[in-house]
């Protein structure tokens, strides 16, 4: 699931999961502590740096541990943006990947709908709104100040954006690349939820 930063998407991808059953698992804040775990960050400096185009990022002050030999890096000097990033990166596919062939997964954002583009038992779905509903829902449920709640939505936007093309060539707001265009504005929370619950069953998948 992609979304627009403040249109619900992270909400209505729990909805889904509940409403498929205890089979299904929702990979969002886990799926930062599953990528924290493999890099040996701490889960707030991997939500500081993922989404982010290189040149945003500021050095790690320590060692970075991946769950291969060939992204194990140690040493004391500092690394250098790009090869953080990089290293980010790809242990965030690796995660993707692993979730992907676990399967009954609900992937939240990071990238997921390039990574996984070319497998046919996926469903791509993008969250979208309009930017009114959008500042809303960040005033009121994500505690943004008011007065910079047009900047963090148009600046987180901006960085998600950056991070696909820049990663994997793509655009973020070509909607061909999804199978579902949800306006949760227009269908609600719950309603966006029962759209991709219907999908997911007339595929077979429960």
């Amino acid at each position: 699931m992609t979304r627009q930063y403040a249109s619900g998407g992270s909400e209505i991808a729990r909805l889904v999961v509940d409403r498929l059953g205890g089979s299904w698992t929702l990979i969002d804040n886990e799926f930062i502590d599953q990528v924290a775990r493999l890099a040996g960050f701490s889960r707030d400096e991997v939500a500081r740096r993922e989404e982010r185009a290189p040149g945003l990022l500021e050095r790690l002050a320590r060692t970075l541990a991946a769950a291969s030999p060939e992204m194990f890096v140690t040493g004391e000097t500092p690394i250098p943006v790009d090869t953080e990033e990089e290293t980010l990166v790809r242990m965030t596919e690796r995660v993707i990947a692993e979730a992907a062939a676990e399967g009954r997964v609900v992937l939240v954002g990071r990238g997921a709908q390039a990574v996984l583009a070319m497998r046919a038992n996926a469903l791509h779905v993008y969250v979208i709104a309009a930017t009114p509903f959008r500042k809303t829902v960040a005033v009121e449920r994500l505690g943004v100040d008011p007065a910079t709640v047009d900047r963090v939505i148009h600046e987180t936007d901006h960085q998600r954006d950056q991070y696909v093309k820049t990663h994997y060539g793509r655009d973020r707001q070509d909607l061909t690349q999804y199978d579902l265009v949800l306006n949760a504005e227009r269908l609600g929370f719950d309603g966006a939820a029962n759209v991709i619950v219907a999908e997911v069953k007339r595929r077979g998948w429960i």
